[in-house]
């Protein structure tokens, strides 16, 4: 178990699944290097509280996810 594994356990959540882990790389380095890199962490905050208000609608983690990368890639900017 890594760090990333033991701060969600100490954050009172379940540790991310692997494909959790690939879906929030990708979408930090699609903003990084798609949007502009020094908002990546903003963007990832705004993920992770539009996931938990979609768990509380009462959607699972994995769907509140796809929800939320389906939103993030509507409005990326075209690729050059």
């Amino acid at each position: 178990m890594g760090w990333i594994q033991d701060f969600a356990t100490a954050l009172g959540d379940s540790p991310l699944t692997e494909d959790e882990e690939t879906l929030l790389l990708g979408a930090a380095r699609d903003v990084a290097h798609g949007v502009e890199r020094k908002i990546t962490p903003l963007s990832t905050f705004l993920m992770g509280a539009a996931v938990e208000r979609a768990r509380a609608d009462g959607l699972t983690r994995a769907e509140a996810l796809a929800e939320i990368m389906r939103t993030l890639i509507g409005t990326l900017p075209p690729a050059e």
